[in-house]
């Protein structure tokens, strides 16, 4: 099941999708864990970049668990993407990753993110000056185009091939249609047909079928799960057993490990972000983990209150003790 981003290897088939707000070093490295077949970083702005912003290298911060993971960057002018790109490399990522895909106004409006979508030779000139500027492979992430009426991502695709980007993840929605109709994997399959790299599938892969479903359908090398990760690392373990193992479903993990898993995950945040603000962005990611669990509405309510660890040890206790119907004396975990 190895295949290749330029002389990059690549094992699995089933990788995470870069998330801004969502994907950080904690979480790529405890997808990693359960065999994402490779990472990107959370977006990173090419002009922040030109400035040493302290968050933006933050962002850049790879450690030697989640290996190969790639740093994405997003920006609008070809010269810009190329100085950032060569100041990611300081943090030695596997690849590049270019934004294309991002549909928030805030990046769409300066004409960055999906918004290059709108101006398929601009992409071309952006691809040509990074892979110009980096001595690692360049991916793009790119929408099925800006809205109904532009769905160019075949077009986008070829243009991006011609200058030397080495591999292509497809969102198979507009820009205008955000995440919420069902995606149309038929695009994926028109990408995959306009070009001869590797391309990613992404839109609605939520677990082993979907995935397997859309290898099968599309003709993709590899597929990207995005938000169907969250609070679900294990995604990734269910997909390869499923694509290894002749169709074997593995089941989704019970509390004692799903509550485990969640721990040491907070636990990577706290190490790398410090115990106050891990355990603020530790909420979403928490009421992520309690998706449907007996009396996950009212547990998800504390999470959006944890302050400190010793909170979190006092709610996994509580969650475990309410699944089985019986009072735990102290925390387990």
């Amino acid at each position: 099941m190895s295949w290749k981003i330029g002389n990059l290897e690549i094992s699995g088939r089933a990788v995470l999708a870069p998330m801004a707000g969502a994907g950080d070093r904690a979480f790529r490295e405890t997808c990693a864990r359960f065999g994402a077949a490779y990472t990107v970083s959370e977006m990173v702005s090419s002009k922040a970049l030109q400035f040493g912003d302290r968050k933006t290298r933050e962002l850049m911060e790879l450690g030697k668990n989640a290996r190969p993971t790639g740093i994405q960057i997003f920006g609008s002018e070809p010269a810009v993407m190329a100085e950032a790109a060569k100041k990611a490399m300081e943090f030695s990522p596997d690849f590049i990753d270019i934004n294309m895909g991002c549909p928030a106004p805030k990046i769409t409006s300066p004409g960055a993110g999906s918004a290059l979508m709108k101006n398929p030779p601009l992409c071309g000139e952006i691809v040509a000056a990074v892979v110009d500027a980096v001595p690692v492979p360049v991916t793009v992430k790119m929408r099925a185009g800006w809205d109904a009426q532009n769905i160019n991502a075949p077009e986008v695709a070829e243009i991006c091939e011609q200058a030397g980007v080495a591999a292509i993840a497809v969102h198979a929605r507009t820009r205008a249609q955000q995440y919420t109709p069902p995606a149309d994997w038929g695009i994926i399959k028109k990408v995959r047909q306009a070009v001869k790299i590797p391309v990613i599938g992404n839109g609605d892969v939520t677990g082993a079928q979907s995935a397997a479903l859309m290898l099968e359908q599309t003709g993709c090398d590899a597929v990207m799960v995005g938000r169907g990760a969250l609070g679900n690392p294990w995604v990734f373990r269910q997909i390869n057993d499923y694509l290894t193992e002749s169709c074997r479903i593995v089941p989704p993990p019970g509390i004692y490990e799903r509550m485990l898993v969640m721990v040491q995950h907070i636990d990577l945040m706290c190490r790398y972000k410090g115990e106050t603000r891990a355990m603020n962005e530790a909420r979403k990611h928490v009421a992520w983990y309690l998706k449907g669990i007996r009396g996950a509405a009212e547990f998800r309510k504390r999470a959006g209150s944890l302050c400190t660890r010793s909170d979190l040890d006092m709610l996994v206790r509580d969650i475990i003790a309410a699944q089985q119907g019986t009072e735990l004396d102290g925390c387990l975990i």
